[in-house]
């Protein structure tokens, strides 16, 4: 049997010491919803790859910090093949995280709006 996660104190101490940085990944994300409303959500514009990612950028140009729960929040994922992934939606795609990151753009056009 293999051990999946820590608690408590032990999980405080890996969060802290784990090597990666604390960034936005869809897979295992959330967030305050008057924040991700504030940001306008996912930018519609952006196919698969990276669209978790820049609505990061977005929030921690909002001066939003992520938190590394690495070792609290354990999250399994099947590795699977991404044959739709196609080279010119990743340029696409980086140019718009570069954009956000190079222009800080707080809030995208092309996301959702908030519904009253």
């Amino acid at each position: 049997m293999m051990k999946l996660g820590t608690w408590g104190a032990v999980a405080r101490i890996l969060n802290i010491m784990t090597p990666t940085k604390a960034t936005w990944n869809g897979h295992n994300a959330s967030g305050w919803r008057k924040d991700i409303f504030a940001a306008n959500g996912f930018d519609e514009r952006m196919q698969y790859g990276g669209e978790d990612r820049e609505l990061g950028e977005r929030l921690f140009n909002r001066g939003i910090k992520s938190k590394q729960i690495r070792y609290s929040a354990i999250c399994l994922h099947l590795d699977h093949a991404r044959s739709y992934v196609k080279p010119q939606m990743l340029i696409k795609n980086k140019a718009i995280r570069e954009h956000t990151r190079v222009k800080n753009v707080l809030r995208t056009p092309y996301g959702i709006e908030k519904l009253a």
